[in-house]
């Protein structure tokens, strides 16, 4: 919110420099986002008044006028259209300087111009450039009083003022006007707000009414509506308020719109003006029925469909032709005020929190009035906000204001239900004992009317929360109220005792953290990403999977949970390397969710803890001793084979036919006969479609399939020798190295200590379906020394299974 801080102190009996001011209201819980000055720094403008005005011998459009600057006389060419004789008005003096530039002396078209008079545009008061700032002091009695002319008009219009803007919580709509905040500094300095005067009840002038019902009263309890006859919307809006409302970011439109505006900035309660003219019959407040339409204000047209999935209908200002308004929202424009408006419907209800908050959100509609409804507020308001508006309008345009139409639910009416607040509860979370004499001058402050009972100790009071405040609920609001006014920084500091207890951590959570260890030693980074994502982006990197649909996502990004953790990873890649990053190692542990065959309808969601990873660049890190060689499938595998190493249990890779991995570059992870992962490649349609770059490896694994750990066995080391024999082997190119080494442990069993494959050989001398790889096999038994003809044994045996089971031969 942003306010005027000389509006404010109008309120308030004591002078608060800003400074002050600031800190007090940001100790208080009400933050201050920035100060502004009210109005951009310019230096010899005058109050002036305009004692002749003729028509400029050489050009039509401008006029050549004789004005009073205080004792001396000047002449002045001006092109405004509105300046006129006895007018008083901005001059700039010759030397005076301006947001844009400096005024100097002139000969315009052949006269001499001695100043200038200015525009609110020129002097940075606002957008209107069509003419001079009219100084009438009818229209400015509140901020010029009897200012002569020659007077310094940065002193007459108060623009030594600064503007502050307040970035509140949202439990403090009451802080939305200033009345709201000049209850706020009072309060922190003890003082009574001094209200101006207006009066009570405005003059009933007319018998004109129009009719009013609720047909939805819990979202609408108390509605007010007054009809103003016979208003002149064409005069101006006197200064003083055009001034305030700029001071507090809004913009002059009309006199009605202006006055509704300002008792919103002043007392926090929004209203609007209708044209009566164009209402039909009564006004309804009522929902939405399906197939209704309404044209904003801004243009904008709402079609209302009916949706159980996002709750009850918005709620309406109708008439017996069609919806008005967007309760509490906006207006429409079939019922909108405008310069031909004669008789006005003037507006003023208290809408609920929620409804408010459901129609805005749904239709994605942010208004000052909706700001405030979502908040709460007050519902004991209206009242006094209807007569202060038709003073100001009738002030303003000269109406005649009938009787209020006034429909309410008591029953519906929110209910200001008494809380209490023990002594010793609030000294135990203040962490000091508070004066039950200061604490109880506080509530009263507060406008709660304390009822005591008890001694000091244990002290209990019973209060009421007024009307305005919707934030008060429990006790542990009332503890918060009176430290905040009494000030945190009057609670001494000191370090808190405690007993720590040792916590208890669980196997798995053990386990987790040592995956987590092995990846980050392994050069990975965890990133942690959303749970929801694109559908399109999930049938891409999941096709086939059910996703599990988000009812009400925040946006259609975010529309379907994760059924792997692809996308997120992928994403944090993509952003990674538009800031350039080289290398690139990330892993992800989270939950993926999958639905069953119903589409979840049955609550059949399936979740699994998975952990991912995604790798991209060099080899290693730029040095001197490396070089830039880049990374290949066997440094995925080789990853995943240390992660799968936690558990100590025999890890199978298979090649996979996977629509997200590269042909040929992809392989399933097997333990036993369970696949528990995957890993290999980007597929190059997918590192196109997501805007990679080529040579993306990933890997997925069931996160209770890496922690499961194999039964313990025990064993001694054989002291015998060992003895190795090399062998090159030319088989088919099919055969994979795990099926090598399968075939040998089942041929020789305990005896073969270690085999090591460690040569590939393509080419000339091979046939092209075949290929050549050397093995390396270790023996050792463990109990006795082998012989050279039990190695002889053992080597028949192996090269038997290798010929029968893989067709292989010696090289």
């Amino acid at each position: 919110m942003k306010f005027s801080a000389r509006w404010l102190r109008q309120w308030l009996p004591v002078e608060v420099p800003i400074e002050q001011l600031c800190a007090q209201l940001t100790n208080a819980g009400l933050e201050v986002d920035g100060v502004e000055d009210a109005a951009p720094a310019f230096s010899g403008v005058v109050v002036a008044e305009v004692r002749a005005v003729r028509r400029h011998p050489n050009a039509d459009k401008l006029s050549v006028c004789e004005v009073d600057s205080g004792g001396e006389r000047v002449t002045v060419v001006c092109g405004a259209p509105n300046v006129r004789v006895d007018m008083r008005a901005a001059l700039a003096t010759v030397g005076a300087r301006l947001p844009d530039g400096s005024v100097s002396a002139a000969i315009v078209r052949g006269v001499a111009s001695h100043g200038m008079l200015c525009s609110a545009a020129e002097l940075g008061l606002g957008a209107d450039h069509a003419g001079v700032i009219d100084l009438d002091s009818a229209l400015f009695e509140r901020m010029l009083r009897s200012c002569e002319p020659g007077a310094d008009l940065r002193a007459a219009l108060h623009l030594d003022d600064v503007c502050v803007n307040l970035d509140l919580t949202p439990n403090r709509g009451d802080c939305l006007s200033i009345r709201g905040l000049a209850r706020e500094v009072a309060l922190l300095n003890d003082v009574a707000v001094v209200a101006p005067t207006w009066q009570e009840t405005v003059p009933i002038r007319s018998d004109a009414v129009f009719p009013v019902s609720l047909d939805n009263a819990r979202a609408c309890p108390r509605y007010l509506g007054r009809v103003i006859e016979d208003v002149d919307l064409s005069r101006p809006t006197p200064l003083w308020l055009r001034e305030r409302l700029r001071r507090s970011g809004l913009r002059s439109i009309d006199p009605a719109v202006d006055v509704t505006n300002y008792v919103l900035l002043e007392l926090g309660q929004p209203m609007h003006a209708f044209d009566r003219d164009r209402l039909d019959h009564a006004v309804l407040v009522r929902d939405a029925a399906p197939g209704e339409t309404l044209t904003l204000l801004d243009g904008r047209e709402l079609r209302f469909e009916e949706d159980a999935a996002i709750g009850a209908p918005p709620l309406l200002i109708a008439d017996a032709h069609g919806p008005l308004a967007l309760a509490g929202v906006m207006g429409g424009a079939r019922s909108a005020v405008t310069p031909k408006t004669r008789n006005l419907f003037l507006e003023c209800a208290f809408f609920a929190p929620q409804a408010v908050a459901a129609a805005a959100r749904r239709f994605g509609l942010r208004t000052d009035a909706s700001h405030r409804y979502e908040r709460g507020v007050d519902f004991a308001l209206p009242v006094d906000a209807v007569e202060r508006a038709t003073q100001l309008l009738v002030d303003i345009t000269g109406g005649r204001a009938g009787p209020v139409s006034a429909v309410e639910s008591a029953a519906d009416l929110p209910r200001r239900a008494p809380l209490r607040l023990r002594k010793a509860r609030l000294d135990a979370l203040v962490g000091e004992e508070l004066p039950a004499d200061r604490v109880e001058r506080i509530l009263e402050r507060l406008e709660l009317a304390p009822a005591g009972r008890g001694d000091d100790a244990e002290r209990v009071w019973t209060v009421t929360p007024p009307s305005h405040r919707f934030d008060l609920a429990i006790e542990e609001d009332l503890v918060e109220e009176v430290l905040r006014v009494h000030g945190y920084n009057a609670i001494a500091s000191r370090l808190p005792s405690a007993p720590l207890p040792l916590g208890q951590v669980s196997a798995e959570e053990l386990a987790q953290a040592r995956l987590v260890d092995l990846l980050v030693d392994l050069g990975y980074h965890e990133a942690v990403t959303y749970s929801f994502v694109a559908p399109d982006r999930m049938e891409a990197l999941a096709p086939g999977a059910a996703p599990l649909r988000v009812r009400n996502p925040v946006s259609s990004d975010h529309a379907v949970m994760r059924a792997n953790l692809m996308p997120g990873l992928l994403d944090a890649l993509g952003n990674n390397l538009a800031r350039q990053a080289r290398r690139v190692r990330l892993f992800e542990i989270g939950q993926c969710f999958a639905c069953d065959a119903d589409g979840g309808s049955a609550g059949g969601v399936a979740q699994r803890v998975m952990c991912g990873g995604v790798l991209f660049g060099p080899r290693e890190e730029h040095s001197w001793a490396q070089t830039d060689a880049v990374i290949d499938f066997f440094d995925a595998k080789g990853d995943v084979e240390r992660v799968l190493a936690l558990g100590g249990r025999a890890v199978v890779f298979e090649p996979a036919d996977d629509p997200v991995l590269h042909p040929g570059q992809a392989a399933a992870v097997r333990i036993g006969a369970d696949r528990v992962g995957r890993v290999g490649r980007l597929h190059p349609r997918l590192e196109t479609a997501l805007e990679l770059p080529a040579g993306v490896f990933v890997f997925e694994l069931r996160v209770d399939a890496v922690l499961a750990l194999r039964p313990r066995r025990h064993g001694v080391v054989s002291r015998q020798p060992s003895v190795r024999r090399d062998f090159a082997l030319v088989l088919a190119r099919d055969v994979p190295a795990a099926r090598l080494e399968a075939v040998a442990r089942r041929a020789l069993g305990e005896v073969l200590a270690g085999f090591e494959l460690f040569d590939l050989y393509t080419g000339q001398g091979i046939a092209a379906e075949e290929k050549s790889v050397a093995v390396g096999l270790t023996l050792q038994h463990p109990s006795r020394t082998l012989a050279a003809t039990d190695i002889d044994q053992f080597l028949r045996r192996v090269l038997d299974a290798f010929a029968q089971e893989l067709g292989a031969r010696l090289r």
